[in-house]
């Protein structure tokens, strides 16, 4: 017995047997009477069962037609509802959106553009994930997450990134550090200071990034102590044990045991990019990048 059976034909069956009236079901079909009439006779012939009983009068369903109408009515419902839940997901009405950020996006850029996403799309689930810029890059590529908060420039064929922020570095010090009795203080100023900095593991492309500054203008980072996270960064410079460097975002938030100052140097900026792959062109990440975008710039 072929069992090959299309769906159209299952779908015709059960809106049948909901109405129990041919000419309704042809007009929820949009088919022709007769047209519908050949589609169940094609299900019986192919399954080998008789499921409806017609008369001139009215239309019942046979005691098997009602085991395979129970038994596929559920399958139809739950395909119409794909359907729908499908349109809602390309529309940005519907859907999930996952986002990673790296310590310096995490206290403005990041919750302000959720936030102003969330008020536009209340619809879409937002999950936010805490990942170093070089692991958002592997996530990215492997479609882990839909957009990331990258230390930049980033520039690859495969992937769109448009520059949210660059900001000035600041080193940040104990109360009363010497360094802070200079009126201006430059990256030769730097030169023999015990820094405390994030753990290559956690903070590669950000040590990258300044010893490639630093390394242009004649000067070796003297690295002391690491750590992993900002919070234990702070502790260990409040405590006396050495300073660091942040960009200016961070600055705001790092209490009174330890004192900053801007470095004057045109080229010593941090970068922040915002970043999705190309192939991925959901509503949501487009809908989430232009509100990022429309922001005020961070400098």
């Amino acid at each position: 017995m072929n069992t090959d059976i299309g769906f159209d034909l299952i779908r015709s069956f059960v809106i049948v047997a909901q109405e129990l009236n041919f000419r309704r079901s042809a007009e929820r079909l949009n088919l022709d009477q007769s047209a519908l009439t050949r589609r169940i006779q094609k299900l019986e012939q192919i399954l080998g069962i008789r499921l409806l009983e017609r008369t001139t009068r009215e239309v019942a369903l046979t005691p098997a037609g009602q085991s395979y109408y129970r038994d596929n009515a559920l399958l139809i419902a739950r395909h119409e509802e794909s359907i729908q839940t499908a349109r809602r997901v390309a529309q940005g009405k519907e859907g999930n959106l996952r986002i990673g950020y790296m310590a310096f996006a995490a206290t403005e850029l990041m919750p302000q553009a959720v936030a102003r996403f969330q008020r536009v799309a209340p619809e879409i689930h937002v999950s936010m994930r805490y990942i170093s810029t070089q692991a958002q890059k592997l996530a990215l590529a492997h479609d882990e997450i839909d957009i990331g908060y990258l230390i930049g420039p980033f520039e690859h064929h495969d992937f769109h990134s448009v520059l949210l922020a660059s900001e000035l570095l600041y080193v940040v010090t104990p109360k009363n550090h010497e360094i802070l009795r200079k009126y201006t203080i430059s990256p030769k100023d730097l030169a023999g200071q015990r820094l405390i900095l994030g753990d290559p593991r956690d903070w590669e492309e950000y040590r990258w990034r300044l010893t490639e500054m630093f390394s242009a203008e004649g000067v070796t980072l003297d690295v002391g102590i690491e750590a992993s996270t900002t919070l234990a960064l702070i502790g260990l410079v409040a405590a006396g044990m050495g300073i660091t460097i942040y960009p200016e975002s961070l600055i705001g938030f790092l209490g009174k045991n330890v004192e900053t100052r801007p470095i004057i140097h045109p080229n010593f900026r941090s970068r922040t990019v915002l970043a999705w792959k190309r192939s991925n062109r959901s509503e949501q990440v487009r809908r989430f990048v232009e509100g990022a975008k429309a922001l005020p710039p961070s400098h």
